[in-house]
């Protein structure tokens, strides 16, 4: 019988540009520190820990956590690319409720350099190359960086297909940014205008300069337990991990469609499993921390995530229904465009936000009367991680 995994605690820094940040490990113990005094326990009772990050040496993880506490448990470095901070809670989650562990850690950083991301060994085959292929193949233009390419393309195909504004998609930013500025952890927080963000520097058509998310530096925690761990030391846990799918590609990646190869599909089949598993749909959802790593895939994702009909997220924009007084709030946090996306803390950063509306600690960002939050995290090559929290009591 799968047991119960609760969200005892989580922690998060503010995230910053390259140029202002910790070195890895400082953030990384700092997010820790934070869950554990959020749990209430320390790290002697973690029985394993899962540490992300995707630039970075290998045993990253151990350099971090043996500040937090030399218990000898095992400790597992992930990398999943972007989708990496989520694939640690997901072996975290996954440890708990098989009874492998009563309490486990989920930690993930990322130290990043400035610019666009590229290739770090050039002398292997790149794990991204088919990914590459595809985008070219239908829109072809090699001076674009790999990842507005592929994202870029993505949307522009979405225009196509469905007759889309490209304002639209520049909304998205500007909600961002509103989001944002009452986030301190966020990276930008001042307000954009719609004017402002399609003036911006055209990086790769429809995705202009403000549509694109940063290089972030941050670290995000989760502590995840039992419910008899919890009893046993007299914690009354509020979150609960009601359900949660990891997807990776199929065929239809390397399709015809940019859509599935940045993660349409995989991203769809998470989340029909996850409210399959969880037995509620997409209505019961308030809130939402979906990965919009351009403003072309959180537009895409509204409708993988099934919050609308295919072909109707235009509408769901302009009708406010993305954002505080319509049907959800998608990215309180500002989102990866304006919260930062430090590629190994991003999913846990996702769950800590989803965390503190549950537990009504989220300021002025607080989703009044939210009961069910929705995290979505995916990294190319590729992995979708959808997770459903609730709130307990």
């Amino acid at each position: 019988m799968q047991r119960n995994v609760n969200v005892l605690g989580v922690g998060m820094t503010p995230f910053k540009t390259p140029k202002h940040a910790d070195p890895y490990d400082v953030m990384g113990i700092a997010a820790g520190r934070l869950a554990f005094d959020d749990a209430g326990i320390g790290y002697d009772c973690v029985e394993q820990a899962y540490v992300g990050y995707v630039y970075g040496d290998s045993t990253a993880g151990q350099r971090v956590v043996y500040e937090l506490g030399m218990t000898g448990i095992p400790v597992f470095n992930v990398n999943n690319n972007c989708a990496t901070g989520s694939s640690a809670l997901y072996l975290a989650r996954q440890a708990v409720e098989s009874g492998a562990v009563e309490c486990a850690l989920a930690l993930g950083f990322e130290q990043m350099s400035p610019g666009a991301l590229g290739v770090v060994f050039p002398d292997r085959p790149a794990p991204l190359g088919r990914f590459v292929e595809r985008a070219l193949a239908k829109y072809g233009d090699s001076q674009v960086p790999m990842a507005p390419l592929l994202f870029g393309g993505a949307g522009r195909e979405y225009m196509e297909k469905y007759g889309t504004k490209p304002e639209t998609f520049g909304r998205i930013t500007v909600k961002a940014r509103q989001h944002a500025a009452h986030n301190p952890n966020a990276v930008f927080r001042d307000p954009l205008s719609l004017e402002e963000v399609m003036a911006s520097a055209s990086i790769c058509d429809p995705v202009t300069r403000f549509q694109c998310c940063p290089p972030t530096c941050g670290a995000a925690a989760a502590v995840l337990c039992s419910d008899d761990f919890a009893r046993r030391h007299g914690l009354k846990p509020r979150v609960r991990i009601a359900a949660q799918a990891m997807t990776t590609d199929t065929a239809s990646t390397f399709g015809d469609s940019l859509m599935a190869t940045v993660g349409y599909d995989m991203s769809k089949a998470a989340a029909q499993k996850v409210y399959e598993a969880a037995g509620i749909g997409p209505e019961d959802v308030k809130v939402v921390e979906l990965h919009d790593c351009f403003s072309t895939n959180e537009v895409l994702n509204y409708e993988a995530l099934g919050l609308t009909a295919e072909g109707t997220a235009e509408r769901m924009i302009e009708d406010g229904d993305n954002t505080y007084g319509g049907k959800y709030v998608v990215n309180p946090s500002g989102g990866l465009i304006s919260k930062g996306h430090p590629l190994g803390a991003t999913g846990l950063a996702q769950c800590a936000e989803l965390n503190w509306h549950l537990r009504d600690e989220a300021g002025p960002r607080q989703v009044e009367g939210a009961k069910v939050a929705l995290q979505h995290n995916i990294g190319l090559g590729g992995c979708c991680v959808v997770t459903l929290y609730e709130r307990l009591g």
